[in-house]
């Protein structure tokens, strides 16, 4: 615990000193770190996607440098400092988690999530929504909207339901499709979406880690295609959809 803290207290001097003496450093702001912020929370999730540690651990340690300079320039402004934050998160944690800090018993993660929105409600939350981020990317809010209405008992009975819904939201789309109504079009896509992330979730499966891996599936096996055309003296834009699938297929075998 005493080489935690010190590396700790290591990183908030540092934080001092740069703010202090470098120009770059000086110069920044909640809204200029803000981007930045988002770049490195980006670089995080490829790394856990890559699974790899190494470059998770750096990628923790830019985050973690953020949060501190957050905390850094708004205790120039006589906000908060880092005590006041660190203060805070410890007492919501030991607050929403009667369970363990109280005589509140739970047997499994549901009722555990079940309580935790409860308590947002109980602490003056208007809806169990409101904690969603607007700027979240779609996919991923579509999942944490769910997740919370989940936790006040929101919820179908089961998968094959789900699926149901899935099965008719996917006709109703394709009857749009026929119609041609660009805007029926785009709504009906949008439930079908929907309701394949509900079932997703109800399986087990995180739609974001589901989509991102198979993104970096398709660059792998492109980028393979378009080396492996190359050196036969070939290139992909002159050659036809038959000729390509060829190396498509040889290019599974490769990771």
């Amino acid at each position: 615990m005493e080489d935690k803290l010190k590396a700790f207290e290591r990183l908030l001097n540092i934080m001092d000193d740069l703010r202090e003496q470098c120009p770059w450093d000086k110069k920044q702001t909640l809204e200029s770190l803000r981007h930045l912020t988002i770049e490195e929370t980006y670089e995080l999730a490829d790394a856990i996607i890559a699974n790899d540690l190494e470059e998770l651990k750096g990628e923790i340690g830019d985050l973690m440098l953020h949060m501190v300079f957050y905390a850094k320039i708004a205790s120039e402004k006589n906000a908060f400092d880092i005590t006041d934050v660190l203060n805070a998160i410890c007492d919501k944690l030991v607050h929403r988690h009667p369970h363990i800090y109280g005589d509140v018993k739970v047997s499994s993660e549901e009722e555990v999530k079940a309580n935790w929105e409860k308590l947002k409600l109980k602490e003056g939350k208007k809806s169990v929504l409101e904690g969603v981020p607007k700027s979240l990317p779609a996919l991923v809010k579509a999942t944490r909207i769910q997740d919370k209405v989940k936790g006040i008992g929101f919820e179908w009975d089961n998968k094959d339901q789900v699926w149901e819904k899935v099965e008719e939201e996917i006709g109703e789309f394709q009857v749009e499709v026929e119609k041609g109504d660009k805007v029926k079009m785009e709504e009906e896509f949008g439930d079908v979406l929907f309701s394949l992330i509900n079932y997703a979730r109800w399986v087990g499966v995180n739609p974001e880690d589901a989509l991102a891996r198979t993104n970096q599936k398709f660059i792998n096996r492109f980028m393979w295609m378009e080396a492996e055309t190359a050196k036969d003296g070939k290139m992909l834009s002159e050659m036809n959809l038959e000729e390509m699938d060829v190396y498509w297929e040889q290019s599974k075998a490769h990771k």
